[in-house]
């Protein structure tokens, strides 16, 4: 018994210990009328690259996995159903070079009329199939002259029931493509697909697709829409695409090549995607890239979501990680026409090559191209020596168009410590900076921009995500993380003069299929939810701003005195203030606030808070707003306010000045 009183007097002290109050510190000084750097419409971003699925199987719609039979072994994600092996079979038929970018199809030779030979597809790690839902298939097709083939295509459940029904006649002796639509009776998580042939003879097939018709923006063949909602709740500033190692490969010919992701669907020459064995405790040997999302379509997202977009193309380098090919810097041309390429494709007009090649895709108006990047993470002289080459190309003929250029892999060490300097020597416009480190790292270098020279490059913080190891050894995406991300957050915003740009990485994850973590936004085949760091990033993004203020206590910036952290800024579209402020401590914090240099401000504020006592919480698809921001309206008297600010919380005040 006494030992029981002891831990619950233990217990209960804790409890209080939690709740506790400090006293209140000195007060927060907003001085407005002392503006100050003015904050990019870029500050806030997304990262995307086709990690953990995040592509096919994810952003990109498409349900069936190897549609043209194009992956190493033809038939992966294929199973073949017959009652006996004597009632048909499958042949894969191999055109050549002359079809380089989809070479094979897919033969099926039936032997007996009323046959229940089929071909089953196992989708991503299932298939999501929601009831009452359409779903809209294709496939091409070519049959010997005067045959005909009766399909029935079928939609079925974990069971292997049918759960949706479609018929289709199909015939001809040359490639046509034939659809029609299925209607789900029921849903399945993990469900499967199959096509049934039901006729005596010879069928040619080739892009098996199958796609939900309730696409964003509802575009046939187009995006996952509760994934693009969620970036588009963001409100970004940029989107980066498509990565990222995806850019670099593990070798040349594995690298990242975007003429070849445009187009119609079925000329996008497949590859492997170079995460597919990287991590050994994490291989996925069916993970390949069918560019169905490719460069138009991350032109198209950005333009929806009302981001700027920032494609980064190979510089003539393959991933220094992996097989660190590099192609002589006499041979680069074809690299660095690409890029010109590409900004022509983006920006020319319909009277140019590739500007009338992005009009036929279906968009005649440029995209607005501003920037794009020279590189993923390459170090070294090599590095610099291909910039340098490509930089001179590309503004000779764009000067407009800004650079963003690497410093390497890390953010310190000895492969930073030698590119930086370098590159600010080269005057490169945008330093790609990217730290994946524990939370206390990003505790301690909320000053790290303070003292960087605002008169040479600016900063491009491309990748970063605070790394916890739980007892599993996974990096979880836990709120210690998220709340460590914040308070660094407020570094970047109050030093906006030379941070210019800023985001998360990695964007997306299956939960059956992913190869890193931690990532922002976790999915599977029906459902998704943002984690704590998603939503510290998106209360960051829609609470831009447009130029910093002073915010002062004892005539010094918050930068983690007593555990607090706060940076602030003017709104000038709306003449609001937003004060961001991170409290890492385990005690309440009563803080008064004033302001300086106004008339007054509105009677009502905006008051957000996202919180948890528990630094190891997090949302899952079960429980995905565990943690998640809570609006409310609050009063103001005066040109003071008074604020109890809670443990472990990110709180966001937005108030009108008069």
């Amino acid at each position: 018994m006494k030992k029981l009183i002891y831990h619950w007097l233990i217990v209960a002290s804790l409890v209080f210990s939690h709740q506790m109050t400090i006293a209140q510190a000195a007060p927060l000084i907003v001085k407005l009328n002392e503006p100050g750097a003015v904050i990019q419409p870029t500050m806030w971003g997304i990262f995307f690259e086709d990690i953990n699925f995040a592509a096919d199987g994810g952003l990109y719609a498409e349900l069936i996995k190897n549609r043209s039979f194009e992956f190493a072994e033809p038939l992966m994600g294929w199973d073949i159903k017959r009652k006996q092996e004597s009632d048909g079979n499958v042949l894969i038929i191999n055109r050549g070079t002359a079809f380089n970018a989809n070479p094979r199809f897919a033969r099926i030779t039936v032997t007996t009329d009323n046959s229940e030979f089929g071909l089953t597809n196992e989708g991503f790690r299932g298939i999501g199939i929601k009831k009452d839902s359409q779903y809209n298939f294709s496939m091409q097709v070519k049959m010997e002259e005067g045959a005909s083939q009766q399909l029935l295509i079928r939609l079925l459940n974990e069971k292997g029931e049918v759960i949706g029904n479609g018929n289709l006649l199909v015939s001809g002796n040359t490639w046509k493509t034939y659809s029609t639509s299925l209607r789900a009776t029921a849903t399945a998580a993990k469900g499967s697909f199959r096509i049934e042939f039901k006729q005596k003879g010879i069928t040619d097939i080739d892009m098996v697709s199958l796609f939900p018709q309730d696409t964003w923006k509802n575009r046939p063949a187009g995006l996952r829409k509760d994934l693009v909602q969620l970036l588009a709740d963001m409100k970004p500033g940029f989107v980066r695409f498509p990565g990222g190692c995806i850019v670099e490969g593990r070798d040349l010919n594995n690298r990242y090549q975007w003429k070849k992701t445009t187009g119609d669907a079925d000329q996008r020459q497949l590859i492997i995607n170079r995460w597919n064995t990287e991590f050994k405790n994490r291989s996925a040997p069916d993970y390949f890239q069918s560019f169905g999302l490719g460069f138009y379509e991350y032109f198209l997202l950005s333009e929806d979501i009302g981001a700027e977009p920032l494609p980064i193309l190979n510089c003539g380098m393959a991933c220094q990680f992996n097989t660190a090919e590099v192609v002589p810097v006499d041979e680069l041309d074809p690299y660095i026409q690409d890029a010109l390429d590409l900004i022509e494709f983006a920006n020319g007009t319909t009277g140019t090559r590739w500007g009338k090649f992005r009009a036929e895709m279906g968009h005649p108006a440029p995209f607005n191209l501003k920037m794009m990047g020279v590189g993923n993470e390459q170090w070294g002289p090599q590095y610099a020596e291909r910039y340098k080459i490509f930089a001179q190309a590309i503004h000779e003929k764009y000067p407009a168009v800004k650079l963003v250029s690497s410093v390497g892999p890390f953010a310190s060490g000895a492969l930073f410590n030698y590119l930086d300097p370098v590159m600010r020597e080269l005057k490169a416009d945008l330093l790609d900076e990217h730290y994946y480190m524990p939370p206390e790292f990003f505790l301690k270098n909320v000053n790290r921009y303070n003292k960087y020279d605002r008169n040479s490059s600016k900063i491009f913080a491309g990748e970063y995500a605070a790394h916890i190891r739980g007892t599993e050894g996974v990096k979880r995406n836990t709120w210690q993380a998220a709340l460590a991300e914040a308070a660094f957050m407020t570094g970047l915003e109050r030093n906006a003069d030379v941070v210019f740009m800023s985001s998360y990485a990695p964007l997306f994850a299956h939960v059956d299929a992913w190869q890193w973590a931690p990532d922002l936004i976790w999915f599977d085949n029906l459902n998704s939810y943002g984690t704590p760091s998603y939503y510290v990033q998106k209360l960051f993004s829609i609470n831009k701003g447009t130029q910093v203020v002073p915010l002062l206590q004892n005539n010094t910036t918050i930068e983690g005195q007593d555990s607090l952290y706060a940076t602030a800024c003017m709104d000038k579209n709306s003449n609001e203030l937003i004060l961001k402020i991170v409290n890492t401590s385990s005690v309440y914090r009563p803080q008064e606030i004033s302001f300086e240099g106004v008339k007054r401000p509105n009677k009502k504020a905006i008051l957000t808070v996202l919180k948890s006592g528990d630094l190891n919480q997090v949302n899952s698809l079960n429980n995905p707003a565990n943690i998640a921001p809570r609006p409310e309206v609050i009063d103001i008297s005066g040109k003071k306010i008074n604020l109890h600010i809670p443990p472990y919380s990110l709180t966001v005040l937005r108030l009108k000045m008069l």
